[in-house]
């Protein structure tokens, strides 16, 4: 019998249920993906710090606090008083804390319970779309990754291997279980996202001596490319070509900086991949039959 079989009954009788477990695992896991996306970039430069002191034989400080995602605990940045389990309740402590430090009184930034919102937001969606089933399993840990770079991107211009290049072996392999693509759909998919940006950075580079995106970008295409198939590529392009070209001069024209100005890409793709996910067997129906096609 399978060991699951009870819970996903519990969870097939009660939706109410189903959804509440979801958004009380997202809130908590939005909590961890604010650490992730502070920690995670501060981790890689602590280590090519590291690397580059090792290659020429130039002695690292060993004096300096372990950092990682566990350590040094969480504390407050202004008084750096280490944080409570009562400080560290996903949305609660922050509404119940008034958006202030309990010692200092320093305010909190509303950037970590809108994060954790936002995860249990999309989470939820994807419940309520997927339902009790394997894919909302899948789709809700694709969509954490997703948060987790796309932030990173906004702050650091920078997707991190140690997240895309996982999830990327994840889609693939879970082609092979027959709930997403079929492994030649995942497989082609994988590699024509991947080199359709490619493409276009070497033409952009060749034409104009510059780099127009980032590597990141070419495997967060092909990580949608893994996960949804290759026929779903053209949708997420034109989308996040869309959003990106609309909001990125919009945010440029509020913040006053010239075109030449980079602003990430990443999470243009993400939230276009992510709508692909959801609904993007629909968008393409829609559009083949306004088509008339």
């Amino acid at each position: 019998m399978d060991v699951f079989s009870p819970l996903v009954q519990v969870f097939e009788q009660s939706l109410f249920t189903f959804y509440s477990v979801v958004v009380v695992l997202s809130l908590a896991v939005g909590s961890f993906l604010n650490v992730v996306i502070y920690r995670l970039p501060k981790m890689m430069e602590l280590a090519w710090q590291q690397d580059y002191q090792q290659y020429f034989n130039q002695n690292a400080d060993q004096t300096k606090t372990r950092f990682n995602l566990a350590l040094p605990r969480s504390h407050c940045p202004k008084c750096q008083h280490p944080l409570s389990a009562m400080d560290n309740i996903p949305l609660f402590s922050w509404l119940l804390l008034k958006a202030k430090c309990r010692y200092c009184k320093a305010p909190i930034s509303a950037r970590y319970p809108s994060i954790e919102a936002f995860t249990a937001l999309l989470s939820l969606l994807v419940a309520m779309h997927f339902g009790v089933t394997e894919q909302t399993l899948i789709y809700v840990v694709v969509t954490w990754c997703l948060i987790a770079l796309s932030f990173i991107d906004i702050d650091k211009m920078l997707l991190p291997d140690q997240i895309t290049q996982p999830l990327l072996w994840f889609a693939l392999l879970l082609s092979v279980t027959g709930w997403t693509v079929s492994p030649t759909d995942a497989l082609i998919g994988a590699a024509a996202g991947y080199l359709s940006l490619w493409s276009v950075f070497w033409l952009f580079k060749l034409v104009t001596g510059k780099e127009g995106m980032g590597y990141g970008d070419f495997k967060l295409l092909a990580i949608f490319g893994a996960l949804l198939g290759w026929q779903l590529l053209p949708l997420i392009i034109l989308l996040s070509s869309v959003v990106g070209a609309v909001l990125g001069s919009l945010m440029l024209l509020l913040q006053g900086k010239g075109k030449a100005t980079p602003i990430p890409f990443g999470p243009y793709i993400a939230a276009a991949g992510w709508i692909a996910m959801l609904w993007g067997k629909d968008i393409t129906a829609w559009y083949l039959s306004t088509m008339g096609l």
